[in-house]
């Protein structure tokens, strides 16, 4: 009588549950949610775009994690970020492996997106919302990365001791007249060696071995410190011009250091080339990881950033140019001009990187 019952109480157990149409179901990101077939599209697709994607950057601003709170917002997507430096955060992706949690990597310029590339440690990823959002030139030939945000490598140059007519090319620099008046970075960072990479493109090799070693005897001392560095010498007198990015003049002007804000204000912008190869610009760019284990939250959330609301953001915030053609740089960076870019696939940086380094090591750039 028992066993009877019992199966008699399986059958109506059976039966609710099929009246009902509960079942359990796995979403993209490899969760088991409980869904109700007679629940409305829009429920579904907040299913459907719930879970998390994991983040390694390299880029540590407020602006940064608000949009992250936004994309949480908007998708239902939670954002998990790991920062560090973006050779730190490579070094990580490699040794992690398959196991790694990494969905996405963020990090500033394109030398460095190439070589995490030529690790592979990324994916293709095919998206018409990138391709529609961020130019050819900006991504990554096989659709490996793109560009999120540019900084422009200028000329930054003494007030009270340069006239903007006095400047011309980065070319300009190597001859006599500015002997002993150029500072700059050291041979070993990223943002020089894309530099002379993209030189090697535009005026090959030869004639970029040539710029390199005019720099050298035009220097006003050993390469030594950071870009903010190079706009304090400037400031100080050991040198009156200085090769620098964008980003970094803004974020002096906007310094809680008063010293910052002050040698910012006493140094123009120049951008170089305008008459012929354009100023070289560099990027900040993400990519999805070749073992991220939540691939579709990963593309959402590189697509959300390529949007022109959090392009703008980046703009008003970050003192970056918005790699979206649709979105206006900040009022700032619009106080400095509108410029003509090189126009070159920034894939070249990598793919020109030791031919770069090399040219660094034979003219004695240290």
């Amino acid at each position: 009588m028992v066993k009877k019952l019992n199966i008699i109480m399986s059958l109506m157990l059976a039966l609710v549950l099929a009246l009902t149409g509960c079942v359990s179901s796995t979403n993209n990101n490899g969760n088991t949610s409980s869904e109700n077939n007679s629940g409305s599209g829009e429920e579904a697709n907040k299913e459907k775009e719930s879970g998390e994607v994991n983040v390694y950057t390299s880029r540590h601003y407020e602006a940064d994690q608000e949009l992250y709170k936004m994309f949480e917002e908007e998708t239902g997507i939670k954002v998990n970020v790991v920062e560090g430096k973006g050779e730190e955060l490579m070094e990580r992706l490699s040794i992690e492996g398959e196991a790694t949690e990494a969905d996405v990597y963020i990090t500033a310029d394109a030398g460095n997106l190439y070589q995490a590339k030529d690790r592979e440690l990324f994916q293709a990823v095919e998206s018409d919302v990138l391709e529609k959002n961020i130019p050819e030139k900006l991504r990554d030939k096989d659709n490996q990365w793109f560009g999120l945000t540019k900084r422009a490598r200028i000329i930054a140059y003494a007030k009270d001791r340069v006239k903007p007519e006095e400047l011309s090319t980065y070319e300009a620099l190597t001859e006599s007249e500015w002997q002993d008046r150029v500072v700059v970075r050291g041979s070993d960072n990223m943002y020089n060696i894309s530099l002379v990479a993209s030189f090697i493109d535009v005026m090959g090799e030869d004639k970029a071995k040539e710029w390199a070693q005019g720099i050298v005897n035009n220097m006003a001392r050993d390469p030594q410190g950071g870009d903010r560095d190079q706009a304090k010498a400037v400031v100080a007198g050991e040198a009156d011009v200085a090769i620098m990015n964008t980003y970094y003049l803004g974020v002096m002007l906007n310094s809680d250091d008063p010293e910052e804000v002050k040698v910012a204000e006493n140094v123009g912008v120049f951008f170089p080339n305008q008459d012929t190869t354009g100023t070289h610009v560099n990027i900040s760019g993400a990519a999805v990881t070749k073992h991220a284990k939540n691939k579709d939250n990963a593309v959402k959330f590189i697509e959300f950033l390529s949007e022109e609301k959090a392009q703008g953001k980046f703009a008003e915030a970050n003192y970056e140019y918005p790699a979206n053609p649709n979105v206006e740089p900040s009022e700032l960076l619009k106080s400095w001009g509108e410029f003509k870019e090189q126009d070159v696939n920034l894939t070249v940086y990598g793919e020109n990187q030791q031919a770069a380094i090399k040219i660094f090591n034979e003219v004695g750039w240290k």
